[in-house]
């Protein structure tokens, strides 16, 4: 009989503990003892540790045994493996009829269907939280505001339950946080170390910041470059939740943000106005009085962008709800000093914790309000897409079957309306073919995200910005689109898929592909990886086909079956598996004489080297563009890369790898003895690849001698400004992210794929250089008349008009081929990662 006793002591000690733990954030209230708090489940006060993302998601699992007010449901996995976790709070009752809920807000959401009744209907709120993993406060937030939802015997917590569906993601960054939280944890010391100094303040290269990839999240609700952000898009889109959060944290002298943001200038375009002039005050006076309540210094209005679609805190925005934006001073660690003492972890914490409730009662006290905006948003952007004067866009490319159907998928992905195309057409001077183009209404319900897709803006209230100031996303894609008023639409497109190619049966002298498809080069490098010799064909040329004559590009392969180590039938059968994998074409030819142009023995055709490509990381060089490039050939081409540390470099023999991609940033540290190593592999053939500021330090070092571009007439500063617009005035100097039109060289191996000499090309370096000495080596520059969209002052654009894309530079029997745009953009430039492939595969025919 004793042991059940001193259990049940034991159990009631461990409780008030727990109470007591739980006291510095949510202060004399009363919580249901049923439910453990985040402290007892764990066993350490939170705040005392970072705690990892598998714990975090043991302790919502816990919540979902416990309760019929808690549901659990994994919506995807990260690169990592992590699993993407909704934990979904109400009622029983609600939690009952959850289906029928979230069919009612779909109903509302769009104009096409009766509108319910909103006085039943509850608040869809959304408490997204650390899409920065180095940003860990508000995970453990996430945690504590789950558990006083549901055990908190507050009137608000009853009326919240009774009245709303809180949805919980406690971190859209699992592989960024887990990868801080072991730097925090490991590094802690005991007492803890506040100086900013301590290793446990200053993360090792790249930090936790970024997901597997070292892509910020926080970027990519629009790209959906990564499995993260795919899987939270399509979960959003099955609810449209009426208001969305977003948890960050800054600097640690700073305090706290919240919503709204700077007036007009970090506003986005597409969104009405009563969002940042009603809906945005309404909320703000809420969190104001939270942080009254504890006494926390806070801001707002001054800065913070809000306009670049692809935010956690912006998307909402576009879509009915209300996205906010939250960032608290951070202690980076368990404690670190500031201007205004020590920040421990737990003050962070609690900051997000007390604008977590604020936001929960705020959405509760405007349910029907809201409501009324979701049906609102959505009417009104039908009506204002039926008046748009384009009325349709039409895109597509007939050369790229892969890029066409990406495109339309990621339409798709973001709930777009998009119909087939049913006649060959022409719009401003572009040609759309039937069955290769298609057509996107602008009068439906997404019509602000079609906005989004196909506009430029090239005016803005402001010359400053937080981040990338263009994002038209057809543009991204390299799509050939236009506006076309009169265009007649067919069926629907619901799904894609891909194209099935039949294969061409009995024997070939040779067989051919075409470069122009997207995924050509991956077709490329199963092929060589199957020990299948591959060359290029680099004039064009027509062929006698199984379909008859067929105009082929330069850069066509060209797979010779007498050149070839495997058997014929070995080689037919894998040429045949690896094309129906990658949704190939693929033709067969006879003879080797071809109908016109070079034969295919010509020495303007030429083996294709296999890629053996090395990249130099850490720290100094700029993580997300390494990431951009890690991500591409390993995700999108099935591609292997070697990834060295800078401190690594002196134990690489260069002469093992035929190709060194040195991304943005600062290569002081390399010593002579290792740059003359890299001269001397350059000087022997090898290949560098190198991005903007990596140009200039090959300059530097004499290995390569381009120029940079300088005006005759430099516009005149004036001698004297005030102190405080200095941010201004040196910011709007900045290309932060913007949209131009370039002129290729179709001619030229970096060009190969491509059919039409403009493309549209991303830059967001202020590096302008000089087209070649030699007349052949500058194959893309940019038009008379550059700019397509994003923000760019006076000064630079003279300077772009007069700049190069990329410069081929000769170095010995190699060369170093310049990129001073983004190919890779945050994973979703499709239209230019070619170029980056084809100075990959074809750099030895570049100079």
């Amino acid at each position: 009989m004793k042991r059940p006793l001193l259990g049940l002591i034991f159990g009631f000690i461990l409780t008030l503990q727990a109470f007591a733990q739980e006291e510095y954030y949510f202060p004399g209230e009363k919580f249901d003892p049923a439910i453990p708090s985040p402290s007892q489940f764990l066993g350490y006060p939170i705040g005392d540790w970072h705690t990892r993302y598998d714990l975090i998601v043991k302790y919502f699992e816990k919540l979902d045994q416990l309760s019929e007010t808690a549901q659990l449901q994994t919506i995807g996995y990260t690169h990592e493996h992590r699993p993407k976790v909704i934990l979904t709070i109400a009622s029983a009752k609600n939690m009952g009829n959850l289906e029928q809920i979230r069919q009612k807000q779909l109903q509302l959401a769009d104009p096409s269907q009766p509108k319910p009744a909103i006085a039943d209907m509850p608040s869809i709120i959304h408490l997204g939280y650390g899409v920065h993993g180095n940003e860990p406060s508000s995970a453990e937030a996430a945690m504590l505001t789950a558990y006083w939802l549901m055990a908190s015997q507050s009137d608000l917590a009853k009326n919240l339950r009774e009245n709303s569906v809180v949805h919980i993601d406690p971190t859209l960054n699992p592989d960024g946080r887990d990868r801080h939280s072991l730097w925090a944890n490991s590094n802690k010391g005991f007492p803890p170390v506040a100086d900013p100094l301590d290793r446990e303040h200053n993360e090792a290269w790249p930090n936790g910041r970024t997901n597997h990839y070292w892509f910020d999240l926080n970027r990519d609700w629009l790209p959906l470059a990564h499995p993260e952000s795919k899987v939270k898009v399509e979960w959003y889109h099955q609810w449209y939740p009426n208001v969305t959060t977003d948890f960050h944290e800054m600097g640690t002298n700073s305090t706290y943000f919240f919503e709204p943001t700077k007036p007009y200038g970090s506003e986005n375009p597409v969104v009405p106005r009563k969002n940042y002039d009603d809906i945005n005050p309404r909320f703000a006076k809420y969190f104001a009085k939270y942080m009254d309540e504890i006494g926390s210094l806070y801001w707002t209005k001054e800065v913070f962008d809000n306009s670049y679609p692809g935010y956690g805190s912006t998307y909402p925005d576009i879509h009915g709800g209300l996205g906010l934006v939250f960032e608290t001073a951070s202690s980076r660690g368990h404690v670190q000093s500031s201007q205004r003492g020590d920040i421990t972890f737990a003050f962070t914490i609690r900051n997000h914790v007390v604008n977590s409730l604020a936001t929960m009662e705020a959405a509760l006290d405007n349910r029907e309000y809201m409501h009324e905006y979701l049906r609102e948003f959505f009417q009104t952007a039908v009506a204002e897409g039926a008046k748009d004067p384009a009325k349709n866009y039409i895109f597509g490319d007939e050369f790229d079957e892969s890029r066409n159907r990406l495109f339309v998928q990621f339409l798709l992905d973001h709930q777009i309306k998009v119909y087939e195309n049913t006649a060959d057409l022409t719009a401003s001077g572009q040609s759309f073919k039937k069955g290769k183009s298609w057509v996107v209404p602008t009068n439906q319900p997404q019509y602000r995200m079609v906005r989004t897709m196909f506009e430029y803006v090239k005016e803005f209230a402001d010359s400053v910005f937080y981040d990338a100031s263009a994002w038209t996303m057809a543009a991204a894609y390299g799509m050939p689109f236009s506006a076309a008023p009169t265009v007649k639409t067919g069926s629907q497109i619901s799904e894609v898929k891909a194209p099935v190619f039949s294969f061409p049966e009995g024997k070939a002298y040779a067989y051919l592909i075409d470069w122009s498809d997207y995924y050509a080069p991956k077709m490329l490098f199963d092929l060589q990886k199957a020990g299948i010799h591959v060359e290029s064909v680099h004039r064009p040329f027509s062929s006698q086909t199984q379909d008859g004559k067929v105009d082929f590009p330069a850069g066509t392969l060209m797979i010779p079956m007498g050149f070839q180590k495997l058997k014929a039938e070995e080689v037919s059968a894998k040429i045949k598996e690896l094309a129906a994998k990658n949704a190939q074409k693929v033709y067969a030819v006879q003879t080797g004489l071809n109908l016109s142009g070079i034969d295919l023995g010509s020495n303007l055709v030429s083996a294709v080297q296999q890629p053996k490509v090395i990249m130099m990381v850490g720290l100094g060089i700029n993580a997300t563009e390494a990431g951009e490039i890690w991500n591409l050939l390993d995700q999108h081409f099935g591609m292997p890369i070697t990834k060295v540390n800078m401190e690594q470099f002196g134990r690489v023999n260069l002469h093992q790898y035929n190709t060194l991609i040195l991304p943005s940033g600062n290569y002081n540290s390399l010593s002579e003895g290792q740059v003359n190593h890299l001269k001397d592999w350059v000087n022997r053939g090898g290949t560098i690849i190198s991005m903007k500021s990596a140009s200039l330090w090959l300059n530097q070092k004499g290995i390569t001698k381009e120029e940079a571009v300088k005006l005759e007439k430099e516009e005149q500063e004036p001698a004297a400004l005030p102190f405080s617009v200095r941010n201004d005035f040196e910011g709007a100097k900045e290309v932060g992210g913007s949209i131009y039109l370039a002129e290729m060289d179709l001619t030229h191996p970096i060009a190969y794929g491509y059919h039409r000499k403009n493309l549209p090309v991303y830059r967001n370096t202020d590096i302008f250089i000089k087209p070649s000495a030699d007349k052949y080596l500058t194959p893309i520059k940019y038009t008379s008349n550059p700019h397509l969209g994003g923000y760019i002052s006076k000064t630079n654009l003279e300077k772009l008009k007069q700049s190069a894309g990329v410069v081929i530079s000769p170095a010995g029997q190699g060369r170093v081929v310049h990129f001073f745009d983004s190919p890779n953009f945050r994973g979703t430039w499709y239209g230019t990662n070619k170029l980056f492939l084809n100075a990959i595969f074809h750099g030895d025919n570049m100079d």
